[in-house]
């Protein structure tokens, strides 16, 4: 049997760890069974931001006569496009790699749990006095042998289909129709019913549902009844709510219905390990699981599902791992984004949620109209949502849609990690007229709320 010091089961971001751990001298086992780096820079959202870029071009062509610019597209080569993502994907297995010193053993094959600390891969024992599972999720299993998931997009082999239907209406789904639809891929999306990106504040989700239908063709209360495929194409029945039926054919078939666990494979039924009902990894809040010496990071344990948590919770590990850390890692805010046309980044509680749980909250929604350069868009939709907290201050939600949401809620970020009070926002200097500006007078509304509401009580 082969020992180490450290066992780490998936190489996305967990390979940091083995960085970090053979750099102190530590004998590590890395096991794969795809390529080095994991979902996001091989198949998730590195590939699909390159693509977005394009997207983003090909709107602002089509969409110049805002801007009192006559301009048309000659030519789109998709071909080329996916030929560059391509290439930048084939250099992620070998750039993750080549960071390892000698310490690092790289090991391609499936790891089984034997015990709890003794893991077989390619019919050989291995065993470590840590072991870390950082296996991540898969695409749940479309319902044809033809169809694609998110995992056949990247890299994409083949002829690009003319036409695509895509079923789903979480984030997955709208960037990739965001994509296809602009680089004039006939797109169609199927929702199941009239909400789109449904986590998202319901104000902010219904601004998206109407911009984002612009541009992409969307059948809502829809779903695929019979799938027929024949001569490289899919015929499909759709019926929607009103059991109303409807044919539809298109090239390519893709379901982005969401992810599910992907720890099937580890023969866990062979260790102390356990699993919650919808197979993720239980821990305690050292990451560890219930097999003392085995811990789990990132979206195997399915609490927070996103890159940046996991990063984020690897690097931690390392110090509870390598520098004896003992305090628990707690995340103060869980941002995220949707990287479509229109943006939208959020962090903090919805609407819909501070009602379900009796929280007390102020809110307010802002035009981004008072920053000259969220003017010069010349889109009318972007808004700053809001939810406070009108005894503290304190901000429980911030939702934006709108060009570079993602980059204008770090502004709000950083306030709400060093001290949340919604008035430092108000009393800030901004950058005329720069486009961060816009939250200005939506900090200022909020607090106008908040006396509102107390002069009330």
């Amino acid at each position: 049997m082969r020992k180490y010091d450290l066992i780490i089961i998936g190489a996305g971001r967990a390979s940091n760890l083995a960085v970090t751990a053979s750099k102190k001298g530590k004998k590590v086992a890395i096991i794969e069974k795809s390529k080095f780096g994991g979902t996001c820079p091989n198949r998730g959202c590195v590939p699909s931001k390159l693509l977005i870029g394009y997207a983003h071009v090909a709107y602002a062509i089509k969409e110049s006569n805002r801007h009192f610019i006559d301009s048309t597209i000659n030519k789109i080569d998709v071909e080329k496009i996916f030929e560059e993502t391509n290439k930048y994907i084939s250099k992620i297995d070998p750039a993750y790699k080549s960071r390892f010193n000698e310490n690092v053993e790289v090991i391609y094959g499936t790891g089984k749990f034997v015990s709890n600390n003794v893991i077989n891969v390619n019919n050989e024992q291995l065993t470590a006095p840590k072991i870390v599972i950082a296996t991540g999720t898969k695409p749940i299993l479309a319902p044809h042998p033809k169809a694609w998931t998110s995992d056949d997009i990247f890299p994409l082999k083949g002829d690009i289909p003319k036409s695509i239907t895509i079923v789903g209406s979480g984030f997955i789904a709208c960037e990739l129709a965001n994509f296809f639809a602009a680089v004039g891929i006939e797109t169609k999306l199927l929702v199941r019913s009239q909400r789109i990106l449904g986590n998202e504040d319901s104000d902010i989700s219904a601004i998206f549902k109407k911009e984002f239908a612009k541009n992409v063709d969307i059948l809502f209360d829809t779903i695929i009844e019979e799938i027929n495929y024949k001569n490289n194409q899919f015929d499909l029945t759709l019926i929607n709510k009103d059991n109303q039926k409807t044919k539809h054919n298109s090239q390519a078939l893709l379901y982005a219905t969401g992810r599910e666990s992907n720890t099937d494979s580890l023969d866990l039924q062979n260790t102390d390990i356990k699993v919650n009902k919808r197979g993720y990894i239980n821990r305690n809040e050292l990451f560890e699981t219930n097999a003392k010496g085995v811990y789990v990071v990132g979206d195997a344990s399915g609490q927070h599902m996103l890159q940046h948590a996991a990063a984020q919770e690897v690097n931690y590990l390392g110090k509870i791992l390598l520098e004896g850390e003992t305090k628990p890692l707690k995340f103060k805010y869980m941002p995220h984004a949707v990287f479509t046309e229109p943006e939208i980044a959020s962090v903090g509680i919805s609407e819909q949620k501070a009602k379900e749980q009796n929280i007390p909250y102020v809110t307010s929604i802002t035009p981004w109209l008072a920053s000259a350069k969220a003017m010069s868009s010349r889109l009318k939709y972007p808004r700053t949502k809001f939810l406070v907290d009108p005894n503290t201050y304190e901000i429980l939600g911030c939702h934006l849609i709108g060009p570079e949401s993602s980059t204008m809620m770090h502004q709000i970020l950083a306030v709400m990690h060093l001290d949340n009070d919604i008035r430092h926002l108000k009393e800030m200097l901004y950058i005329h007229p720069a486009l961060s500006e816009a939250i200005l007078p939506a900090a200022v509304n909020s607090v106008k709320e908040i006396e509102k509401y107390k002069a009330n009580l």
